[in-house]
């Protein structure tokens, strides 16, 4: 059986990450959803082990110590880390690994996983991004401040990436990234 490889999407806060995900992984049977570990607060709709690994801070740092993290990042004021045993599991296991990573994480993870399928997801410009930010209503406006400066200051990392592509269309964007996957790793029959 051969190992799997992972497939990246970054992009700012807002972009649509997690909804791209989830219509990769209704697409395509050999990805599997690499879950994070977070020291953030759990929002009511999310679910322990579904969104996230929820760890308390003292957890986290317990488990960087010990070194479960393939890669691990402060964002926005919380830490976020790939668990190791889980994703190497997976890969053993013949599976793509589909992950959701800032900037630094997805850097740290170039340098490990060569043959990685990398992907920036890009707003169509900074005015769409927040207000993607506020129809979400999760944060508040000085959240959402912070969020686009952080935005801003990462878009300038674009280029580390193989392909970088807009959301300005869902459906367009989840196609292109499908075709790009197909041509990476084989053309694939849809999810079971």
């Amino acid at each position: 059986m051969n190992k799997g490889r992972i497939v990246v999407l970054s992009g700012p806060s807002g972009v649509g990450k997690t909804t791209i995900c989830e219509k990769l992984l209704a697409n395509r049977s050999d990805l599997r959803y690499s879950v994070s570990a977070t020291s953030r607060p759990k929002r009511q709709v999310e679910e322990n082990g579904r969104e996230y690994i929820f760890l308390s801070t003292k957890e986290f740092k317990r488990w960087i110590e010990q070194g479960q993290f393939v890669e691990y990042a402060e964002v926005y004021g919380n830490l976020y880390g790939t668990p190791k045993k889980s994703l190497e599991e997976t890969l053993r296991g013949g599976y793509n690994v589909l992950m959701d990573v800032d900037v630094q994480g997805a850097r740290e993870l170039m340098k490990l996983y060569s043959d990685g399928i990398f992907f920036y997801i890009i707003p169509p410009d900074i005015a769409e991004l927040e207000r993607r930010l506020k129809k979400r209503d999760t944060d508040q406006d000085e959240v959402i401040k912070h969020r686009l400066a952080k935005a801003i200051e990462e878009l300038q990392y674009k280029d580390d990436y193989r392909y970088v592509i807009e959301n300005k269309n869902l459906d367009q964007t989840v196609a292109e990234i499908l075709g790009v996957i197909a041509n990476e790793l084989g053309a694939l029959q849809s999810a079971e």
